[in-house]
């Protein structure tokens, strides 16, 4: 065994190295985003003697496709989107860089000929750093991955989407591991060792380097491979109805998106507030007045043989240490304890918090447990609205199952679309859910059901008993980050203005689970969404609920709609906001 002072020098090292990129990547804030890439390609290139003029391949046809694109008239497009960023929204150009940052993600620096080159899940493995006969709560462990191809190369540059987590089957403990590209084909993982007992490492590849190209390329080109429909209704003779049904989607003039026509082709729904705008097909008869329902159309998968096989190698495990990590008790640790009590605006680290038993202990702030008695006695007098998705439902349907007093109304309404409500008279508790308007997967509903968030929250006077709870991501998966971003950004503009007029209103974000893993809702894809959610509202005064390492690390089955033990631990969570200990 190394002596102590030598394991707290290596430990001290690997820490060192962990933390490089994300250090290198702060005295890049201000840079512009080329110059940033730039001088990461430089680095991760740095001792590679890599083959110049290499063949194209799909891939690479791909990459090219998009350096191509930056061209004057991309140019201007991005700037004016930073001029609309900084006049309409009041981003300043270093925030702009600073979600350039958040989103950049590195990847092959050669043509990708065949998947063989890709990484292989049972090639690459995981070592644990300076393994200790027992550790205590509150150290950190240290693991490394290394990336191999199929034909068992190393690879020397970054980009693979791995998740790690710590865990004990027995005790149904979990947790998060942070995972840190080092842009040379390794991957160094940090766990914090937060319960006493025992546990093991785990590591899953969810998509090679290769794939999140894929994903990036059919984001950046094919964004209407979900598409859906306008169903168009008027008075016929004889008190009958004409119906006609077309294809729609978002207006948006590039990234595969103006494939729906040009010039005459559409009629066009633009929010006066929003200046958005949803479009569909002109019904051969009908005017464009008669548009009365929505629904989710269905699926485009345009993808080519050699990039299926590449999204095939998706969510796989790699082998490594199976070694029992043994944690003794550290008296009077406070790594653990997290004393602090719940309130806007806290840091969310990485782990967030942890799994013990089923129950999840929070690094963010002093979380409480609820029973039913105090579930009612945190909302009693309140006015909740719940804006956003199903996973945001599922909170709806929990509070209405918990509180025998919260009565559902039979609104009459497509019930996936909503809007939803329930009344609890005798404890003044009223409680709203509504999706967040186009686009929305979901079955037949009326259009005039689906609004806007933004709009939702300008028409709210909020308060001290207002509580608004909102989220967005499964359903934006497959649009460019400009147009997710946009949508954010006009959100919270709306919040914003909201807490000037109402600043003890209660506001809390929560983020998207983690659970798709295809080219349609891809983790990958969630967790770009993830960043730019962060990146909009980390100045301000609300609260951002991580669902998303809760829903990683736990042992059950992943779902974009968490099981009962999940919702439960995301409630406390959600009432430890509302009402602090």
């Amino acid at each position: 065994m190394p002596s102590k002072d030598k394991t707290d020098f290596q430990t001290q090292k690997q820490y060192l190295l962990h933390r490089q990129r994300s250090c290198l990547f702060k005295l890049f804030i201000g840079l512009p985003l080329l110059v940033i890439m730039c001088i990461l390609v430089e680095w991760s290139n740095m001792g590679n003697d890599n083959k110049k003029n290499i063949p194209p391949s799909f891939l690479s046809q791909h990459l090219t496709g998009l350096h191509n694109s930056s061209t004057s008239d991309d140019s201007a497009g991005s700037q004016s989107l930073r001029n609309i960023f900084q006049s309409e929204f009041g981003i300043s150009l270093q925030s702009y860089y600073m979600l350039q940052e958040a989103v950049y993600w590195p990847g092959p620096h050669r043509p990708i000929t065949h998947l063989s080159m890709s990484t292989s899940p049972e090639n690459t493995k995981f070592t644990i750093q300076n393994l200790k006969e027992s550790y205590q709560t509150g150290e950190e462990l240290f693991v490394m991955v290394h990336a191999k191809d199929f034909n068992n190369n190393s690879k020397d540059y970054g980009g693979d989407f791995f998740q790690a987590k710590l865990f004990w089957s027995k005790s149904k403990a979990s947790v998060f591991g942070d995972v840190v590209d080092l842009l040379n084909g390794s991957y160094s993982v940090r766990f914090l060792l937060p319960w006493v007992g025992e546990a093991q490492v785990a590591v899953r590849l969810i998509h090679s380097s290769e794939a999140v190209q894929v994903l990036k390329h059919h984001r950046d080109t094919d964004s209407d491979r979900v598409y859906y429909n306008g169903y168009y209704e008027a008075p016929g003779p004889n008190k009958t109805r004409l119906n006609e049904v077309v294809e729609c989607n978002v207006k948006w003039d590039k990234n595969g998106l103006e494939s729906l026509g040009t010039k005459n082709c559409c009629c066009e729904y633009s929010d006066p507030r929003t200046r958005e705008t949803w479009r569909c097909k002109k019904p051969k008869s009908l005017p464009c007045s008669a548009l009365v329902y929505h629904s989710m159309g269905s699926y485009r998968n345009r993808l080519t043989k050699e990039e299926k096989a590449l999204m095939e190698e998706t969510n796989k495990g790699i082998r490594g240490n199976e070694n029992i990590i043994k944690i003794l008790h550290s008296p009077g640790n406070k790594t653990i304890d997290v004393p602090e009590k719940c309130r806007p605006g806290l840091h969310t680290p990485v782990p967030a918090g942890f799994f013990l038993d089923d129950v999840w202990t929070s690094f963010v702030c002093n979380i409480r447990h609820f029973t039913l008695q105090t579930t009612t006695k945190c909302l009693k007098d309140k006015h909740i609205y719940m804006m956003g998705d199903s996973t945001m439902r599922q909170w709806f349907e929990f509070f209405v199952k918990t509180i025998p007093t919260l009565k559902q109304m039979n609104l009459h309404v497509q019930y996936n679309a909503g809007p939803l409500m329930a009344v609890d008279v005798e404890n003044n508790i009223d409680l709203h859910w509504r999706a967040h308007g186009f686009p929305f997967r979901t079955l037949k509903t009326a259009v005039a059901s689906l609004h806007y968030i933004s709009n939702e929250i300008d028409d709210l006077a909020g308060g001290p008993h207002t509580i608004i709870m909102l989220n967005l991501g499964p359903h934006f998966t497959t649009y460019p980050l400009d147009f997710f971003t946009l949508r954010v950004l006009r959100i919270r503009k709306a919040l914003l203005a909201l807490l000037q007029r109402a600043p003890d209103t209660t506001v809390i974000i929560k983020t998207v689970n983690t659970g798709y893993k295809d080219i349609f809702g891809s983790d990958w894809y969630s967790l770009q969404l993830n960043r730019v959610l962060r990146w909009a509202f980390q100045d301000m005064d609300v609260y951002i609920l991580d669902v998303w390492q809760m829903t990683a690390c736990h042992y059950s089955k992943e779902n974009i709609h968490p099981g009962p033990i999940i919702i439960k631990n995301e409630i406390d969570v959600l009432l430890s906001f509302i009402c602090p200990a």
